[in-house]
């Protein structure tokens, strides 16, 4: 493993999906999970919490990218889930009640994690699932 001066490691995921609307999309985002545009516009966002990147958005018809995807096949990102740790699970949730999301699953309690969780629905049909920290309730 790859130590920089800072200490973080050499590797960070970036997950990118590809959205029908990268702004309304950045937006909703921007909301729920109280993060920030670091790029902005049409065909592409990178959305950071602090200074970490934690999401990418892409328009799915820019910049040619043939291994994307298909708009077309629903459901998007199937086998595939957008996971967000936080260590303020209720207000998450809060804001997304607020934002009047599919929910999948109600908040609850991961036993085996032993941690909450909220699974919703983004407004491409992706998969969200929103959850405290690993070992919260014990």
């Amino acid at each position: 493993s790859v130590r920089r001066l800072n200490g973080d490691s050499g590797m960070h995921s970036q997950p990118l999906i590809a959205v029908h609307d990268v702004e309304a999309s950045s937006r909703w985002y921007c909301s729920l999970l109280n993060c920030r545009s670091g790029h902005g516009g049409p065909e592409y966002e990178r959305l950071y919490w602090d200074d970490e990147l934690i999401l990418q958005l892409h328009h799915w018809d820019a910049h040619e990218h043939p291994y994307m995807g298909d708009p077309e096949s629903r459901p998007y990102g199937n086998g595939v889930l957008l996971w967000f740790q936080t260590d303020d699970f209720d207000a998450v949730v809060e804001r997304a009640g607020a934002l009047e999301v599919e929910i999948l699953e109600e908040p609850h309690i991961n036993l085996n994690a032993q941690h909450r969780e909220c699974w919703i629905r983004d407004p491409d049909g992706y998969v969200v699932v929103l959850a405290s920290a690993h070992g919260d309730l014990g």
